[in-house]
């Protein structure tokens, strides 16, 4: 029996999983809205929910805590590309910072009145070609 136990574990090892989340939220926050199998999109909603309940806070802890959870790696940056950045031009940095910035900057403020809920499942019609698995779209909602 599994009593008790809250992990959807799809067929995948943990480590799998977890680079698997980290990927789909970075993906998610970047773009607003991505296709995936609707057990996946299930999974993922409960994370992609925390992550805005970081961002709503805006704390250094709580920017560390999402930097572990998405496995952001900062790539270092030059001498050059530090006075650039200083000056505001963020060309430098590479797509993981620009997903914090996005979290904290544009999703956290966002989502601020609300209590929860921020991501929507619409199912699509048509199944995946291969193992005809029903698909969907998660999105973040428009406010």
């Amino acid at each position: 029996m599994r009593h008790l136990k809250d992990t959807c574990k799809l067929g995948r090892t943990s480590s799998h999983r977890r680079c698997m989340f980290a990927n789909m939220l970075k993906s998610l926050i970047t773009f607003g809205s991505i296709e995936t199998t609707v057990p996946k999109a299930k999974a993922l909603r409960r994370y992609a929910d925390q992550m805005v309940t970081l961002a709503k806070e805006n704390t250094l802890a709580t920017r560390r805590r999402a930097i572990s959870e998405l496995m952001i790696r900062y790539n270092t940056l030059t001498e050059k590309e530090k006075r650039l950045v200083k000056k505001g031009d963020t060309s430098a940095y590479n797509e993981d910072r620009l997903v914090i910035e996005k979290l904290f900057g544009e999703i956290g403020p966002r989502f601020a009145d609300r209590q929860g809920g921020y991501t929507r499942i619409v199912k699509n019609s048509l199944h995946r070609i291969g193992d005809n698995a029903q698909t969907c779209i998660i999105e973040y909602l428009a406010t």
